[in-house]
């Protein structure tokens, strides 16, 4: 599946505007996954979740609306999601950040603007972890093009936040980070959060790691270090 450029998830219940999205960034190299529907766009996520980059998510579908679908997304992924809407009231745009949306696209709108849009959020929301395809670190393989890590040739299933969490830490290795500069280089500095986001991630992320990876060191007081054995 990711022998293009990122998988894009496109929700729309009007068939027209959808094949045009499908096959406009087909043509811009995208992998493109469709769902007509709020209950057809979870089942497709829930799929294709280790897959997916970037979600493009019309507010008024059937069965469930968009905002119903963003909740159910964000319980337990970070992944991107752009919503496509032609209200341009700003409490629906506050109740799409307060869910966790990361950006808007007004209907109508010209191909030229969507392909921006998606191309910004997709620069924002990875991360570098060097120059080339793939790195490794001790036992891990990150590969910065699909966006997954593998440990001993196995993907070990990281969710968009956590692939963010341990780049951001590649980026500061051997470095005592804070918690605080971790929730506003991760999480963003208008994330509506305490620190403890940080620490429930960090234990998420340590487990998925191993015991074989014990990289993460927490440095009481502080906050945390990212270091390999010598």
């Amino acid at each position: 599946m990711k022998n293009q450029k990122e998988c894009i998830l496109v929700v729309e219940d009007e068939g027209r505007i959808r094949r045009m999205l499908v096959d406009y960034l087909g043509i811009r190299d995208y992998h493109v996954i469709e769902a007509a529907d709020g209950e057809e766009a979870l089942n497709v996520f829930y799929e294709n979740n280790q897959y997916i980059d970037l979600i493009l998510l019309d507010i008024m579908l059937p069965k469930l609306d968009g905002y119903q679908v963003l909740k159910e997304i964000r319980d337990m992924s970070d992944v991107p999601v752009i919503m496509l809407t032609a209200k341009d009231g700003e409490h629906d745009q506050l109740e799409g950040f307060r869910l966790g949306v990361d950006d808007y696209i007004l209907k109508p709108f010209s191909n030229a603007v969507l392909l921006g849009h998606v191309e910004a959020v997709l620069k924002r929301s990875s991360v570098g972890v060097g120059h080339g395809k793939q790195r490794k670190i001790g036992a891990l393989v990150v590969d910065s093009e699909s966006k997954r890590v593998f440990l001993h040739d196995k993907d070990i299933g990281l969710t968009a936040k956590e692939y963010s969490l341990l780049t951001y830490f590649l980026d500061n290795m051997n470095v005592v980070v804070l918690r605080e500069n971790i929730l506003n280089q991760v999480w963003g500095y208008n994330y509506v959060g305490d620190t403890r986001t940080v620490d429930t991630h960090i234990k998420q992320l340590r487990a998925k790691l191993t015991a074989e990876c014990p990289y993460i060191k927490t440095v009481h007081g502080f906050g945390y270090r990212f270091e390999l054995p010598e």
